[in-house]
């Protein structure tokens, strides 16, 4: 370990929501990484490793996720999520950040950088649930899945053969190159969802809140969001189209700058994590001389 280099921690705060697990790296204006759906603040490793020289970088578990605690009657909503990442950051007093979104929790970043502006410093979205596009039409036969009952059984089979986390009927098609991530990190994202009945509950209460009146509820405000945005898109993601970060780019009037990762798919953060960091290194420097 390099000497000096601040190291990760984890950590956990309680707010009305529930005891929200995270995990803290670096010094500075706080940056806070928001991920979807199966998966939990892990996915964003390679940003808090790599950019802690210049941010307190915080990856949080959301309700139903990781290690994040809650009521078996806690609403798990995204619209709550967002209403969470607020109780979130007034209780550790931080008043505004830096705020990075995945997938679902891209579609809450917009929610809650929609109802609450003035704790946004600059916002960065990547291939995420977008204004009617939630749950996306990929993702629907594993909604229906869940639906259906046979979600503890999924998940077991997943853990137990990670081939089939990694299959094309499963979670193969979020990654350009789904063979290369490990049996841990497979462990990290899924292990949480089975440590009890209730986690298993509450992950399918999250599935089945998925509605896109959530994003279409705040439109309105969203499309007066002046804090600087970067969109940053993989144009070859089963889920959400190229053409929903050309939506977000037209209707987020602070966009600044939008990206393509050629050939990237959903989870590229974690797969093109060197070129997505250089994108918001440049993008933090360019806001801070903005303010």
């Amino acid at each position: 370990m390099e000497r000096n280099k601040p190291v990760a921690e984890r950590k956990q705060v309680e707010i009305p929501s529930g005891r929200i697990s995270y995990i803290e790296q670096g010094r500075g204006p706080v940056a806070l990484f928001v991920h979807g759906v199966l998966l939990n603040g892990h996915l964003w490793r390679h940003q808090l490793a790599e950019l802690s020289d210049m941010r307190c970088c915080i990856a949080m578990d959301l309700l139903a996720h990781g290690d994040t605690e809650i009521a078996p009657d806690q609403d798990v909503s995204v619209t709550a999520n967002a209403e969470m990442l607020k109780q979130f950051l007034d209780a550790l007093k931080i008043d505004q950040v830096d705020l990075v979104g995945n997938d679902s929790g891209g579609g809450i970043c917009q929610i809650f950088a929609a109802l609450y502006p003035e704790r946004i410093r600059s916002l960065t979205l990547t291939d995420c649930d977008t204004h009617n596009n939630w749950p996306p039409e990929a993702f629907k036969p594993f909604l229906a899945m869940a639906a259906n009952g046979g979600l503890r059984r999924t998940l077991e089979a997943m853990l137990s053969d990670k081939s089939v986390y990694r299959s094309p009927n499963a979670l193969g098609p979020a990654y350009e190159n789904p063979e290369r991530l490990s049996d841990e990190d497979i462990e990290a994202y899924l292990r949480p969802f089975l440590k009890s009945e209730q986690r298993t509950r509450d992950l399918q209460r999250f599935l089945a809140a998925f509605d896109n009146k959530h994003t279409l509820a705040v439109e309105d405000r969203l499309k007066t969001l002046k804090a600087p945005t970067l969109i940053v898109w993989g144009t070859d993601d089963v889920y959400f189209d190229l053409k929903w970060s050309h939506w977000l780019a037209q209707n987020i009037p602070g966009t600044r700058r939008r990206v393509e990762f050629k050939d990237a798919r959903i989870f590229f953060p974690e797969e093109r994590w060197r070129e997505f960091n250089k994108e918001l290194r440049e993008h933090w420097k360019a806001a801070a001389q903005r303010s």
